[in-house]
């Protein structure tokens, strides 16, 4: 059964997880349907009865035509206009799942009235989630101030149908809707990549027998910060029952540091949610509509009030993402460095046999986490706003970069991924050629790693393994419904 979306307030992450992901329906409810015809009715007096009003887009034409002046039957023939020419992006698509993430958030503006949208183009809107896959947007190519390349190829279709009046078109398109589910995704995606990591570097230090003491519930006051708190008490769990005698000395640096580290990700993740979650609900229309107050008549504003302003630049979810890259690429270089003293005896005290010998050279492996660890850290740039007028012409001189910034967490995410698949794999052939099980906590991991990836107990081919081994990661990861995968 649909969603019933009645405020703002019911755009939450959760319920973002359930239509975007999970490929929930939603419907606009009653308390929506009603605020939307009073804001409708109360806009359209407006704009018939002050012959002096401007309104970008409605009394006025776009872009670079906003000081063109639009009246009676040109207005109206202005309104009737799909935005064809918006269409303009092309490139690698979005998944299914963020075009659903954009056509939810895009209800934001809509359902307490300050898009001053006509009510049935909104149910029509909403009705999108409801049937069939959407259409195809591209991630690349969106250098355009606002959000319009993002939005017209989802609702152009729907536009051409109906019959549009004023602020319709304009409705559809303006706004920041990509942006918040750009954030909202990415948020998603990297809180389920924190309990794997979480676990892959839990039995990465069983293997090297890392001294507890550096996971100490000491530290919890000590260190004085939320994030490094809760890592610390994972790191905990998930080694409670592990092998009683440890290191006689203090394990490397990457383990020592290891709360830290990952108190920084989940740090980072509780800041991408928190921007997500308002993002949602944040109106960002441009022009926005303030209709008038029955309770608190205004005598300078008896029809509500119309504002032109920058709501549709989401400022600070590009920085977010961002700092999920680039927490990321540490986290990679992490793995990378456990592999590492993990394969040399000298530092992790392990045999021999675990690197080199007649049972196979698993060795090659760090090779490759190397390169993945490499990549991310390339893709892991900070993304700042364009140096030069681009995007546009006139006032269309800033254009926010959030699908960059989307798209290069996206790849630093997948690269850990592959790094903790690889680190897995060294963690679970230390604990087999010592002849130790993991911790009661890591037992099911550490299972289903070698169900994968088995023991190596001679040479073979490793590629196939280590990708089929990620997939897995990943599918966990995106756990999106079957229907939606792309």
């Amino acid at each position: 059964m649909p969603f019933e979306i009645n405020r703002r307030a019911d755009l939450s992450l959760d319920l973002y997880h359930q239509v975007a992901w999970q490929g929930q329906g939603v419907r606009l409810g009653a308390t929506a349907l009603q605020c939307m015809v009073d804001s409708r009715q109360a806009f359209m007096r407006l704009i018939d009865n002050d012959p002096n009003v401007t309104i970008y887009g409605v009394t006025s034409g776009y872009g670079q035509f906003a000081s063109l002046r639009l009246q009676g039957e040109a207005r109206r023939k202005h309104a009737q206009k799909p935005p064809r020419a918006t269409v303009a992006a092309f490139g690698a698509p979005a998944p299914e799942r963020v075009a659903r993430g954009i056509v939810l958030a895009r209800l934001a503006n809509f359902i307490e009235g300050h898009a001053a949208i006509s009510p049935e183009l909104a149910v029509e809107i909403a009705a999108l989630l409801n049937s069939g896959r959407l259409p195809k947007v591209s991630v690349a190519g969106q250098g355009g101030a606002g959000e319009i390349l993002w939005t017209a190829p989802l609702f152009v279709a729907v536009a051409e149908r109906f019959p549009l009046a004023e602020k319709d078109s304009l409705s559809l398109i303006n706004g920041s809707p990509a942006a918040s589910a750009l954030i909202a995704d990415a948020a998603l995606a990297m809180r389920r990549r924190l309990a794997m990591a979480e676990q892959i570097f839990a039995l990465s230090a069983e293997a090297i027998k890392a001294p507890l003491t550096a996971y100490a519930p000491e530290f919890e006051e000590l260190w004085d910060d939320p994030y490094e708190t809760e890592a610390l008490r994972s790191l905990r769990h998930l080694l409670n029952g592990g092998a009683a005698e440890r290191r006689s000395y203090q394990a490397p640096v990457s383990y020592r540091i290891l709360p830290r580290v990952l108190g920084q990700f989940r740090r980072v993740i509780a800041q991408a949610e928190d921007i997500a979650a308002g993002s949602l609900r944040s109106i960002t229309d441009n022009p926005v509509f303030l209709k008038p107050d029955p309770q608190r008549p205004d005598v300078q504003h008896p029809y509500g009030r119309v504002y032109s302003n920058g709501g549709y630049h989401n400022a600070r979810a590009y920085p977010a993402l961002d700092n999920l890259a680039a927490a990321s690429a540490d986290l990679c270089m992490i793995a990378e460095r456990h592999t590492t003293k993990l394969l040399d005896g000298r530092y992790s005290l392990l045999p021999d046999q675990l690197h080199g010998s007649d049972e196979g050279y698993i060795g090659i492996i760090g090779f490759v986490q190397v390169g993945y660890a490499e990549q991310a850290r390339r893709v892991a740039q900070r993304t700042f706003l364009p140096g030069s007028e681009a995007g546009g012409f006139g006032q269309n001189d800033v254009a926010p970069l959030t699908g960059l910034a989307w798209r290069a967490q996206d790849e630093a995410g997948r690269c850990l991924d592959a790094a903790l698949a690889m680190l897995a794999v060294i963690a679970s052939q230390a604990l087999h050629v010592t002849e130790r099980e993991a911790p009661p906590p890591l037992k099911a991991i550490l299972e289903r790693i070698r169900s994968i990836f088995p023991p190596v107990t001679g040479p073979r081919i490793y590629a196939d393994q280590l990708a089929a081994l990620t997939g897995t990661f990943q599918d966990d990861i995106y756990d999106v419904a079957e229907a939606l995968r792309d």
